[in-house]
């Protein structure tokens, strides 16, 4: 889908990356993303992080659909998975979910699947 973004497929219509920034948004969109999912808390580790707000205002700005589902990247609870669950069988696709290092969207993605 892209050459610059960090990308790994998941799935034919889902991918994770590794921390974008709010300029990766328009590059997600070009790259034909519909949907984002931000799975990584605010102010988690790294001081310069871009804010989910931040990054959602440049995700609206590319005409992509923004969710938030800031998940613990050693435990997601049966309460976030179900969430995810259900974004995947609502957001637009393809969609783009992405943490710190892309490990936990698709730890994320394989436990929705799974329920």
């Amino acid at each position: 889908m892209s050459n610059t973004l960090p990308l790994r497929a998941v799935a034919a219509d889902v991918c994770v990356a590794p921390q974008l920034t709010p300029a990766a948004m328009a590059e997600a969109a070009r790259a034909g993303f519909r949907s984002v999912v931000n799975n990584r808390p605010d102010h988690e580790f790294e001081p310069d992080q871009p804010t989910s707000a931040e990054i959602e205002a440049a995700a609206l700005a590319a005409s992509l659909v923004y969710r938030h589902l800031p998940v613990d990247g050693g435990y997601q609870s049966p309460e976030e998975i179900a969430a995810f669950a259900r974004m995947l069988a609502e957001l637009p696709r393809p969609l783009l979910a992405f943490c710190r290092s892309g490990a936990r969207s698709a730890r994320l993605f394989d436990a929705a699947r799974a329920l």
